[in-house]
């Protein structure tokens, strides 16, 4: 029986081999979209123990140990960070076929060379163990970025964030990754939830722009787009829960955000609110194509299902579930076309994190290329619910089978975490098995100067050219 996390793990082919340590393995990473703070690498924070560093934040691991019976004050409430890892270890042990057991293995292999699996017995061992290297001072998060191999990260940022964090690391010669941020500006695109008009108030006081109509908003936000351009943000990210689309006009968002502001208690008519959102969304994409920006649109997603767990502990809690409904095809079609019409679709990167979606979007994206690039429209990573063994696998065979997979722009953590760049190698290992396997069963030639120059651009080329200008 082989080794837990050894140097073949997840490869299992001569051929996959030679492709993730000939070439994935050391190629740096670009973690194009991400949820760590600018703040927190600015001021290269260290952690106490590994709650901190590991658990604190992960509503990826709070959903596990929900799921396994464990209580609420050991995941986010009031126990101490030591009885919330042993906690931790105690549903780890157990979590076959879970993406954390990989994660969480690769996680303390990499950065704190413990190799063997985490449990309830060892772990007061590794508590110790991990706390004491902790407390050196030499695991902080810009040392983490470093080993990691980071070449460039792009943080997910507010349009009014004064970005000020960021403007610190950039001055900072010292520091050689490339932090940037993006621009996610969905609480101004859905008009319909409570505090819109709350936020179009903050909006107009950081813009200087008195936002009392349609005209005033896009002035406001071409303004807060341009404060981001030249702070370096390159990508805009937009969060939905259905993809909406309704032909509409200047004068009708007028008229709906008029009537907004003016009766902010009054329900809008679903119609209204998709007549908005697709009015904004095209401005924001023609916004991104002057700039050369990559616009990210991720759906499939009905959030804060638990209403009394949102009301005592927030978003992004883990009581998010994947969402499932075949007709975002049409909106999306619709609203893609409409903006080819005008020559104003950008660089275009698109995720469901509903995994039945994977041939639908892999087939639409073939309807937008225009030859300016290789895959200028993608389907992006298997990511959240997706980005486990399975989900990465068959997201790579339906890419491969109805698309072009050497165009593909590769992995990011979407994570709070700085242990999460594991991910990357996890997702590098998967690529290069898939494609071994494919060798080794004589469905491609064993050319490697083939193979090696597609895993490459994988694993790193295809992200880096969205940042072109900023390299």
């Amino acid at each position: 029986m082989a080794t837990f996390i050894n140097n073949q793990f997840l490869l299992h082919s001569p051929t996959a081999e030679n492709l993730y340590f000939s070439y994935a393995q050391n190629c740096p990473i670009v973690d194009y979209h991400c949820h760590i703070e600018a703040k927190d690498i600015a001021q290269d924070i260290s952690f106490k123990n590994l709650t901190q560093l590991w658990l604190s934040g992960d509503h990826y691991k709070w959903r596990l140990m929900r799921s396994a019976g464990v209580n609420e004050d050991l995941i986010t409430g009031d126990a101490s960070d030591h009885d919330k890892f042993i906690a931790w270890a105690g549903v780890l042990e157990g979590a076959i076929g879970n993406p954390l057991y990989h994660w969480s293995h690769l996680e303390l292999f990499r950065y704190f060379d413990i190799s063997e699996p985490l449990t309830s017995a060892n772990a007061e061992k590794v508590w110790e163990i991990t706390c004491e290297k902790l407390a050196s001072g030499e695991i902080t998060a810009r040392s983490l970025i470093k080993k990691s191999n980071v070449k460039l990260l792009c943080t997910t940022d507010d349009p009014i964030d004064d970005l000020r964090w960021h403007r610190v690391i950039a001055d900072d010669a010292l520091f050689e990754t490339v932090v940037l941020p993006a621009f996610r500006p969905d609480r101004i695109v859905d008009i319909e939830k409570g505090g819109f008009v709350n936020y179009l108030q903050a909006l107009s006081k950081v813009s200087g722009t008195d936002i009392s109509n349609w005209y005033d908003l896009k002035l406001a936000l071409r303004n807060r787009i341009s404060f981001f351009e030249k702070n370096g943000c390159r990508l805009a990210d937009h969060g939905m829960e259905k993809v909406l689309f309704a032909e509409t006009s200047d004068d009708e968002a007028n008229s709906i955000l008029i009537q907004r502001i003016t009766h902010p208690k009054q329900k809008l008519t679903q119609e209204e609110v998709a007549k908005f959102k697709t009015a904004i969304m095209i401005f924001f994409a023609s916004e991104y194509k002057e700039r050369n920006w990559t616009m990210q649109l991720h759906f499939g997603c009905r959030r804060d299902n638990n209403e009394s767990a949102y009301r005592t502990l927030g978003i992004n809690t883990g009581f998010d579930t994947i969402s499932g409904y075949s007709d975002f095809v049409e909106p999306l079609a619709n609203f893609m076309s409409i903006l080819t019409l005008i020559d104003k679709l950008p660089r275009t990167i698109l995720y469901s994190l509903n995994p039945n979606d994977n041939a639908m979007l892999d087939t639409l994206i073939g309807c937008f290329q225009d030859g300016s690039s290789a895959m200028k429209i993608q389907h992006g990573a298997a990511w959240w619910f997706n980005d486990n063994l399975h989900g990465m696998q068959e997201h790579l065979r339906s890419l491969a089978e109805q698309s072009y997979l050497p165009g593909f722009v590769g992995m990011l953590t979407d994570s709070r975490s700085f242990l999460s760049y594991t991910r990357h190698e996890y997702f590098r290992r998967i690529l290069c098995n898939f494609i071994g396997d494919m060798v080794e069963r004589g469905e491609f030639p064993k050319n490697m100067e083939i193979l090696g120059r597609i895993v490459t651009d994988i694993c790193y080329n295809n992200a880096l050219s969205m940042f072109e200008d900023v390299k």
